[in-house]
This record gives structure tokens, sequence and C-alpha cells, in this order.
């Protein structure tokens, strides 16, 4: 088979985004198609993008993009229910800082970004089946158009239509055990530093991490200030997890009012030193409900003919891992790389080989983690490994661009 020349990206999220505009540096003309009417404008919470995931953008030079995003936290510190602190970790000087922002400012920055740089988006476009012949592959949509490429990209999330329509049988999303919560709390005394975020273990697992007061991180009323409050300078950030057997649906998770939530929370944080003190400086207004915390079993197939999997609809580990959208970003830009090198299947191959084994031992290590949130642990130094052991293979990753991907790549 010939190279790849053109192709159709299903999903205009991340890891959608950064396909297109990596396949364009790539030399391939691709067109993003996305479901939804219109960008996912103040959809989601927030999120993190670690230094692998800039890295990866900085291979493909959207690296610009993120410029004016987030805030940035290059440190970590872990301790306990109690209030102790048992390390911290700097970061690695030579790599940038993890970036916090809100998921829905990342969506529109990338989207801009490859828009800027040529790419096409097509809004209102909901996948409904695929064709095949030896040289292509046409997408038909439920509007009745149809669109028509050397490949299809399936980069449409955890629930991903393009994943079944490779695999009738491919499984599905997967509950982590706990739901997931984020808030500011406002005027508390709780002490953080700056640029560190904090974890603490045992009883019941909690983050937080200060901001300044006015910065938009995704969660509560946007992170903004509210100038009645009384405090203009420094809220807490912190993100919880409220264990349950049984995962609630969308609906059901709305029909409990953002008040009910926090009286459970306060109720489940009693005791815990830092949870206690931020939730009761916590109002209703300022809790975001993030819902079940979800992540994908492996994946059988990511590959049939002319289609293939990228980001969450391959591997999207739990929000735990703190990895979801820089390992999405990490392989659209090796998938890139593999099409631009190789033909179809030969590139599909390559770039499984070259990004499964990774992202199956990230996964792998944040169920362990799922397992303490659920579980609640009593205080006291958690059984970790060192951080820069936790961090660095993770870290580290780099891609580099200019290297030729072969047919044995990854072996």
């Amino acid at each position: 088979m010939s190279k790849t020349a053109t192709a159709l990206v299903i999903g205009g999220g991340v890891a959608g985004s950064v396909t297109a505009l990596a396949l364009r540096k790539a030399g391939i003309d691709a067109t993003v198609y996305e479901r939804y009417p219109t960008a996912a404008d103040g959809v989601g919470a927030g999120l993190s993008l670690a230094p692998n995931g800039q890295q990866a953008l900085r291979a493909i030079g959207g690296e610009r993009a993120i410029d004016a995003l987030g805030l940035e936290f290059p440190g970590s510190i872990f301790g306990d229910a109690n209030g102790n602190i048992f390390t911290e970790f700097a970061g690695f000087p030579d790599l940038p800082a993890t970036r916090v922002m809100a998921r829905a400012d990342l969506f529109r920055a990338l989207a801009d970004h490859a828009a800027a740089g040529g790419v096409h988006f097509e809004y209102d476009k909901k996948l409904v089946s695929v064709t095949e012949t030896a040289d292509a592959v046409t997408a038909t949509f439920a509007d009745g158009s149809t669109a028509t490429a050397d490949v299809l990209i399936g980069a449409d999330g955890i629930r991903s239509t393009v994943r079944t329509l490779i695999d009738p049988a491919a499984p599905g999303p997967e509950y982590g055990g706990v739901l997931s919560f984020g808030g500011i709390a406002r005027g508390s005394d709780v002490a953080t530093k700056d640029g560190m975020m904090y974890f603490a273990f045992g009883q019941h697992f909690l983050g937080y991490y200060g901001v300044p007061a006015g910065a938009v991180i995704g969660v509560g009323r946007g992170g903004r200030d509210d100038p009645n409050s009384g405090n203009s300078e420094r809220n807490t950030v912190w993100f919880a997890s409220l264990p349950r057997t049984e995962p609630l649906t969308a609906a059901e998770t709305t029909a409990i009012s953002n008040a009910e939530w926090l009286t459970r929370l306060r109720e489940l944080y009693a005791g815990h030193l830092p949870g206690e003190a931020l939730l009761a400086h916590t109002v209703p207004e300022d809790v975001t409900v993030v819902g079940p915390m979800e992540l994908m079993p492996s994946v059988p197939t990511w590959h049939r003919g002319r289609i293939v999997l990228v980001g969450d609809s391959a591997h999207a580990p739990s929000s735990s891992s703190g990895q979801g959208a820089s390992l999405a970003i990490e392989s659209a830009v090796e998938l890139a790389r593999c099409l631009r090198d190789l033909p179809v299947p030969a590139a599909f191959a390559a770039y499984e080989r070259l990004r499964r084994p990774r992202v199956t031992a990230i996964a792998d290590g944040a169920r362990g983690t799922n397992k303490a949130k659920a579980e609640g642990k009593p205080a006291g130094k958690p059984a970790l490994p060192a951080p820069e052991e936790m961090f660095r293979h993770t870290h580290y990753y780099a891609i580099d661009w200019d290297q030729t991907v072969t047919a044995d790549s990854g072996e």
C-alpha cells in the first residue's frame, strides 16, 4: 500500500486536535469531525498536563497553544489525614512544570491552534457507519453526509463509536470505585506552598493546592474569586473521592444537589485535618461534581484495515494517573510519525507496539491508587516509592519527531 495522504479524524477533543495538527506536520491532510454542534466550550472540570504531554506538544510545534493556560505546579508533597508531611519533591529542574488548567480551556486552545495551522473542523457530524475498500475508507454521518480518505482515526473518547466499529465486542469504560469531586475553599487556614500540589493519604484520599484569587482552574464557579467573599488573596483547590460500590448515572448524579454532596463529603472527611478544614470553607456553589471515576480496561484491538484508535478511545487511565491528556497527546504524535513513515497497516502495527506497553503500565499503576481511594487506609506514611522513582519514567518520556519509524519500531 502507498503512504497515507489524507485522514478523517473523528472527535474534536484533545486527541483529535493534536492528531490533526501532528498529521499536518507530517504532510498528511486531516479533517476533524466533531459530533457536537459547537466546540466543547465550558465542558468538563480541571486537568493536569504533565511534562511529558508538554514535551510531546513541543515535538510538533504545539507548545504555543498552552503558553497562557493554567498554573504551574512543578512539585508534590505527600502526607496523611493527620496533617503529617512525609515527602516533598520539587520536580525535575530540567523539565517543564506540570500545568493545571480548565479542561475546556485546553480543548479550545488546541482546537484554535490546529485551525490556525490549517486544520479544518466540521461540527454536528455524528459518525454512524464506516465502509472500506482496498484504497480508502468512507465515513457516513447521521445527517446523511459522507467523507472519504486514506485512513480514519477514532479520537472519539472513552465511549468511542469507532472502537465498536472496529470490534463490536470491544470493552467499554470501567467504573473505578469512587465518585470524584472538586471544589474551592476560601479563607481556610490550611497552609500551602507555591507551586506544590498536596496528596493526603490515609482515612480517605484528598488532594489540594493553593491558587491566587481569580485563577481559572475549572472547578466551582470557574475558580474566579467572589468579590463579596472577603478573600482577595488566595484560595485552595481540593479534589476528593467518595467511595461507592455502584456508579451513578449522569441523571442520578445531577439529581442530588451540590449542598447534599457537600454534606456527604463533610461527613466522610470528618477528622481528616486538611479535608475537614477545606470542606468547612467551601460553599455549594464552589463544588464541582465530576462524577464516577472511569477508565478503559485493556482494549484488545486498536486497529482494523484503515481504521485506528487514538487517545481515550484506546487507552484511558483513571484520573488518578494524572496522565490522561498527556498520554493522548503522546499517542497522537506517535501515530502521525508512523503514518508519515510507513504504509498502512505497518504504520498502525508500529504505533501500537510503541504505545501499548507504556499506556498499560501507567493505567495499571493508577488502578492501585484507585483501590486505595475506594478502600481508605489508616493515617500514616503511605507505602509509596520515592517521588523521583514514581515520576521519572513517566515524565521523562520524549518523542524524537525527526527519527524515522521503521517496520520493527517498538519491538
